[in-house]
């Protein structure tokens, strides 16, 4: 397994577990970039991983984003992140952010970036994209990302306004999907990533792929991507095991072939 000094990488059977461990307030640097982007190649292309959680190192923050003592690399930095949080929004394995604390600015642009969000339910965490404070704007993809999520208007109160909410905040608007006790964030993250990674791995990438496919480039084009989907799940063996285990009325065992 590779080692990095910025980031920590753990298997947990089909899940795979990658840390921001950056101090102290896991942004992000050149050098993290490239670490991340490294750790996140691994995980697609190994076959035994069905799922990713994303987490920060210690209990305050999950990341705040852009590491500003790098400010010299910004005009590599702020491409490359695009592209990465890009690559986690279009993954064709589940993606779930275990949100342990702050996600401010390219922080929570990462965060939902994911396919599922989970939140510790901390008194002081705060989620936002707070980057007019400082005369710029979200440039890793929160303008889009956020008002698909919480609508038009919200999104715009939380960008213009440097708007933070906690988690309770978070959830109300569905930003975040889940609410945990501080110390039960990664258990239900890993609850949560069992579910996902039984469900059978080629449908679940084809799922992944349409749905991904109509929010980039339309409906017509998520129509064409499901009906190819379609087709590539009826011939595997994981339809065949789903349908017997129907009959027999017993729980599937998925293999992803």
């Amino acid at each position: 397994m590779p080692s990095y000094q910025n980031i920590k990488f753990d298997l947990n059977g089909h899940i795979a577990i990658i840390t921001i461990d950056h101090p102290p307030a896991n942004t992000w640097n050149l050098a993290t970039l490239n670490e991340f982007e490294d750790v996140i190649g691994v995980v697609e292309n190994d076959s035994n991983v069905r799922v990713l959680i994303l987490t920060g190192a210690g209990e305050k923050c999950f990341s705040a984003g852009f590491d500003v003592s790098d400010a010299l690399n910004a005009p590599i930095i702020s491409p490359k992140a695009r592209t990465l949080w890009r690559r986690i929004d279009r993954f064709s394995k589940p993606v779930i952010a275990a949100i342990n604390g702050h996600a401010l600015g390219g922080g929570l642009e990462l965060a939902i970036s994911c396919h599922f969000r989970i939140m510790a339910d901390a008194p002081k965490a705060m989620v936002g994209l707070t980057e007019l404070n400082l005369g710029i704007i979200p440039g890793w993809g929160g303008s889009q990302r956020l008002s698909r999520i919480v609508g038009r208007s919200r999104a715009l109160e939380m960008i213009l306004l440097s708007k933070k909410v906690s988690a309770a905040q978070a959830f109300e608007i569905r930003l975040i999907n889940q609410l945990s006790a501080p110390e039960a964030l990664m258990e239900d993250a890993l609850a949560l990533a069992r579910e996902l990674a039984d469900r059978p791995p080629i449908a679940v990438r084809c799922v992944l792929d349409a749905i991904s496919t109509g929010l980039y480039e339309g409906l017509d084009a998520g129509l064409d991507v499901e009906a190819q989907g379609s087709a590539t799940v009826r011939s595997s063996e994981d339809c065949r095991e789903g349908f017997i285990a129907f009959l027999e009325k017993r729980k599937p065992v998925f293999t992803g072939r």
